[in-house]
Formats: structure tokens, sequence, C-alpha cells
């Protein structure tokens, strides 16, 4: 009997993604990043993936909505919406982090910091599907950036619980 293709069910790409980051995060720290990376790339680009999920622009910065937390704390999935000219700040990770672009193209701009200065470095452009990733680490400085003219959304798993977040999360440069 030959097997028939049914279209796939509102979030059954969501609860896929989810099932393979939770796989992923069991890697070695030292691999993880590049894991949870690996598990969200062949989902994030899928149209049907935020189906359901209320997850408006905020006209006066860029919204985090929390996706997943993890039970235990181990890690927490979340989108960012982006409107036209939004930025986070220079900053890099006290926590391992793997973003993919779900919408639209995000710019991610690197950092060096030298003689306590923050200097640009280099400049990528993401757009849906890519995904980056890097390792707990003060010197791996970036900033994420929609320089289009359109919404864009992206999806981070960080390995901080949600609720830590805003305090543990982000270690903040100036330019």
């Amino acid at each position: 009997m030959n097997a028939i293709s049914r279209p796939a069910t509102k979030m059954q790409s969501l609860k896929a993604m989810l099932a393979a980051i939770e796989e992923a995060v069991s890697a070695p720290l030292g691999e993880r990043h590049h894991a949870v990376a690996d598990a969200i790339a062949p989902y994030v680009a899928d149209p049907s993936l935020l189906d359901g999920m209320d997850i408006p622009v905020n006209p006066e910065r860029y919204a985090r909505y929390e996706i997943h937390n993890d039970p235990a704390g181990r890690y927490a999935v979340v989108a960012l919406v982006w409107a036209p000219g939004q930025m986070s700040p220079i900053h890099a990770h006290n926590a391992w982090c793997s973003l993919g672009v779900h919408r639209g193209v995000i710019t991610e701009m690197y950092y060096t910091n030298s003689d306590g200065e923050t200097v640009p470095s280099a400049t990528m452009l993401r757009v849906a599907g890519e995904t980056s990733c890097g390792p707990a680490d003060p010197t791996l400085i970036h900033r994420l950036a929609n320089l289009s003219c359109s919404p864009v959304i992206s999806i981070h798993c960080y390995g901080v619980a949600f609720e830590r977040m805003s305090t543990e999360l982000n270690k903040i440069y100036t330019a």
C-alpha cells in the first residue's frame, strides 16, 4: 500500500522543530549552539511555523515572544519581531545562542572590542531559512537589525530559561 501524502497540520512544523531542539540540547556544551542551529534550519522558514500565535509588531522596539520554555530551565525558544529600522543593542551572550530567520532579511553586524572601544568588523545579511549561532563568549559581539522596509521575524534559542533572559542573557556594549 502506498503512503498518502497529507498536508501539514497546524503547529506540526513547530512541534517538529521543538522536538529537534530538545534532542540537540543534549549535545556537548561546546557544540550545542551548532547542534541547535542545525535543528532549527529545516523548519525555520516554513510559512506555517507560527500559525495561530499572536506575535504583533511593536512600533516602539523589537518584541520577544516566548514559544517554548524548557521546564528544566536549560533553554528557551522565542520569536523576535522586528519593525523596519529596529535593532538590538550591541551585545555578547552569557549563554549559547542559535537563531534562524523565519521571514524577511535580518542584518547581523559583528564587532571587536579593542582598548575598551567597540568597533564594527563585519556584516552578514541573513535571509529566511538561514541560521547563525554562537557559544557563550563575551568577545563574540554582535547586533541584529532590520534594515529592510518590511517586518522581520527571527526564531532564537538561548541556553537560559525565558524568565532569566532579561537579567542573565546579554552583556551590553556601547558603540
